[in-house]
């Protein structure tokens, strides 16, 4: 297969390649901070759950202050 043809069909997309890259940084983050890897085989399914709980709670703590410091800065324009 010609460099051409590979590039046609393997295209790559930066932003796709960019979440890969944050994927495995996280990925090397959490191996460090707790010596283990979604592997794992200690938690059960309600801690998974419970922790997935957490995080999105989290998110949505994200989204609301990042809600609240738009709305601040767009107030009264327009």
């Amino acid at each position: 297969m010609s460099a051409k043809n590979y590039e046609s069909i393997y295209k790559k997309d930066k932003y796709v390649q960019a979440v890969k890259e944050k994927f495995e940084e996280r990925s090397q983050t959490g191996i460090r901070k707790y010596n283990t890897t979604l592997e794992r085989e200690d938690l059960n399914i309600v801690d998974w759950l419970n922790h997935l709980q957490e995080e999105l709670m989290d998110a949505t703590l994200y989204v609301e202050r990042l809600k609240a410091s738009y709305a601040e800065k767009t107030q009264g324009k327009g």
